[in-house]
């Protein structure tokens, strides 16, 4: 608590400044019902937020988070979730071996804590933006309003709803200098004065600056609603994604605790075999209905289909001295079926002369999972590794995934319950408190060797926060919150008849922060905090006992908006310190990271843009034997708008052609970055 403690007075400071501070109010259209976030114009100057589950102010969030909007993504062309992260204050990207997303926010390594619209989305993949209205990154631990795991944050994808009010027809077609190419359609149609269609598609032929790298995916997303009373709404969607591509895994560590320099492009693999492949089917279906304006419910029905598969052969390690190159690899394959069913009932009311906004919930799941993994086995060796010459091209010998090493099915069912009440305190005070009960069941089948683990866990996830507002656009907080994560991990693979002995790990944030609506449409916001991760191990007398495994303090501060009429900026700082117990550094966690995106429109006409990111040194793994070298980043654009609305982008990144690895998996999985290149998107609408 010194670090919070200490901080607390630089924060506070802001807070002595009212008279700079106008009202930041704005009106907000709320005529799309199934809306549960009200979007006004870009940047952070949407008003409401779905970190609550209600319609909540985000200056009267309790809590660190970044919005990233369709603007954003648009502008600075982006195509994956690890192009948002690296803008994103806080959160670093990972490697994902090549298959997935992968994100560490506050020190917290995760590939499953992931949502689309509030429910969960936890499958390995690389989620495409087509369909995006705005990603919500929510820092600190979020069990009590999106349950297990987010120990660090969690990210939330919010999708484009149809509009009864307005006609759209937009498409959008892009090519880099790497040859890749793209093209989405935004298509709103209002089918009646109460219903409305609106469909979103997305394909592209991917390609980069690495050897060998290329694929095709291709996305729809279609969804109805519509008004089936003055009162009642509902929405129906259905999301195609398939994805295939190259998986590449980059290059080695050099072997004196740095990554292999000068193989920026090399391959260390095969393009027809390292191979990754998605089919996913997702429907969803929710009911709103007000039974009053104060009073309302929502219920979300959520059926995902996952087909997922992933081959590889990889670096293990690299001999300097001798030349050589150890390799390896592995055939994995999930399909999962994902049953979530959400209800919300949310009632705004005064009770002893205070104003209270009620949130009471229940989520019931039911996720069954089959995975299998195959090791490699080359022939010259009968065996999954083997080491050979350095050469270019690699010359690899003959394999097969022929080693059956994992066989499991595993069926988890999840019930949940929980409430919160925000309640303001007189003029000045907000008090945000709540409660989340999960029941956490995991049932097991290791085919491989016949064995069955099963575990239930019962948890208490608790959240509070304390809301001083000295005026009604700044904010002061604190903040408390519990997390858990059960031993069988985010992807359900790690129960053991060890592990399905041991309780869930453990994630306890403090927080104290400020929020502050300088103006319309410009925000300033910062936050220190601290995180303790603990797991339980068994002592030897076999009784459990706690043991704290990490620690992360950290501040965070962001700067967004629209400065003024021509100059939009958006600006981010974190610094994050993250030890474990016997004194080493978590591994990918930058100590500090800068981001900075300005627009400045020329004339209604022309605009440019400038940004830069900074990334410092990090570890790859937890070993701490191989450094990921920092990083300065700069990036730019320009954009002209025809007199028929139609819109030409040019996107420039690595404008300096800085040398770097962006990204890693361990010490010898390590992603060169991408030298100076550029995107040309054309975007016209009919």
């Amino acid at each position: 608590m010194r670090f919070l403690t200490a901080g607390a007075l630089a924060l506070s400071a802001l807070t002595a400044f009212p008279a700079l501070a106008d009202d930041g109010g704005k009106e907000v259209d709320e005529t799309r019902v199934m809306d549960t976030i009200s979007v006004n114009g870009t940047y952070l100057s949407n008003e409401k937020f779905s970190g609550t589950k209600t319609q909540t102010p985000i200056v009267d969030v309790p809590q660190s988070l970044s919005v990233v909007t369709s603007d954003q993504i648009a502008e600075q062309a982006f195509t994956d979730m690890g192009d948002v992260l690296r803008y994103t204050p806080g959160a670093s990207i990972g490697q994902g071996e090549g298959h997935r997303d992968q994100v560490t926010i506050r020190g917290q390594n995760s590939t499953a804590d992931f949502f689309i619209d509030g429910l969960r989305d936890d499958v390995q993949y690389f989620r495409p933006l087509y369909n995006i209205e705005q990603i919500e990154i929510l820092r600190g631990s979020n069990a009590m309003i999106f349950g297990r795991g987010g120990g660090g944050g969690v990210v939330n994808r919010a999708t484009k709803r149809p509009d009864t009010g307005a006609d759209i027809a937009s498409l959008s077609v892009s090519a880099d200098t790497f040859g890749a190419m793209s093209g989405a359609l935004d298509y709103n149609r209002a089918t009646s004065a109460t219903s409305a269609v609106r469909i979103n598609a997305f394909a592209e032929s991917l390609d980069n600056h690495r050897d060998q790298f290329g694929g095709d995916r291709f996305a729809v997303n279609p969804t109805f609603v519509t008004r089936l009373s003055p009162d009642t709404s509902l929405l129906l969607s259905y999301e195609f994604v398939d994805d295939d591509r190259v998986v590449d895994r980059g290059v080695p560590s050099d072997g004196s605790g740095a990554p292999l320099a000068g193989y920026d492009t090399f391959f260390f693999g095969s393009a027809d075999r390292n191979r990754t492949t998605l089919q996913a089917n997702i429907a969803k279906a929710r009911l709103d209905h007000r039974f009053s304006d104060s009073l309302s419910i929502n219920t979300t029905l959520q059926y995902a289909d996952y087909d997922k598969m992933y081959q590889n052969i990889y670096a293990a390690s690299f001999d300097a001295v001798a030349d050589t190159v150890t390799l390896d690899g592995y055939q994995d394959e999930t399909a999962r079926e994902n049953l979530i069913l959400q209800t919300n009932l949310v009632s705004e009311f005064a009770m002893g002369g205070l104003a209270h906004t009620l949130l009471i919930g229940a989520e019931y799941a039911d996720q069954q999972s089959a995975n299998g993994r195959n090791d490699n086995v080359f022939s010259d060796t009968d065996d999954d590794q083997i080491t050979i010459a350095l050469t270019r091209p690699l010359a690899l010998p003959a394999f097969a995934f022929s080693n059956p090493v994992r066989n499991r099915r595993s069926d988890v069912e999840v019930l949940s319950l929980y409430a919160q009440d925000q309640v303001d305190l007189g003029r000045h005070f907000k008090l945000i408190a709540g409660l989340r009960f999960d029941r956490f069941e995991i049932d097991v089948n290791d085919i491989q060797n016949a064995a069955r683990f099963s575990r239930t866990d019962e948890e208490i996830s608790p959240r509070i926060g304390l809301i001083y507002k000295p005026v009604e656009n700044v904010s002061a907080y604190a903040s408390y919150s519990k997390s858990f994560l059960p031993r069988s991990g985010d992807q359900f693979l790690e129960l053991t008849d060890a592990s399905s002995q041991l309780a869930p790990e453990e994630f306890n944030n403090q927080e104290i922060g400020i929020k502050w609506d300088m103006q319309s449409g410009l925000s300033l916001t910062a936050a220190l905090f601290k995180l303790d991760r603990d797991t339980t191990e068994r002592t030897a007398d076999g009784e459990d006992s706690f043991v704290t495994t990490s620690e992360t303090q950290g501040f965070e501060i962001q700067l967004g908006g629209q400065a003024t009429n021509r100059w939009r900026v958006d600006v981010g700082y974190s610094y994050l310190d993250a030890e474990l117990e016997d004194g080493s550094t978590r591994s990918q966690v930058p100590a500090h990271m800068f981001s900075v995106w300005n627009r400045y429109d020329v004339s209604s006409q022309l605009g440019i843009g400038l940004g830069v990111t900074y990334q410092d040194e990090q570890f790859a793994s937890a070993s701490n034997a191989v450094t990921v070298p920092d990083f300065t980043r700069v990036d730019a654009g320009v954009f002209y708008t025809m007199r028929n609305g139609t819109v030409l982008q040019l996107n420039i990144e690595n404008l300096l052609d800085e040398d770097y690895f962006a990204a890693a998996h361990n010490d010898n999985n390590i992603s060169p970055g991408a030298p100076l290149n550029a995107r040309f998107t054309l975007k016209t609408s009919f």
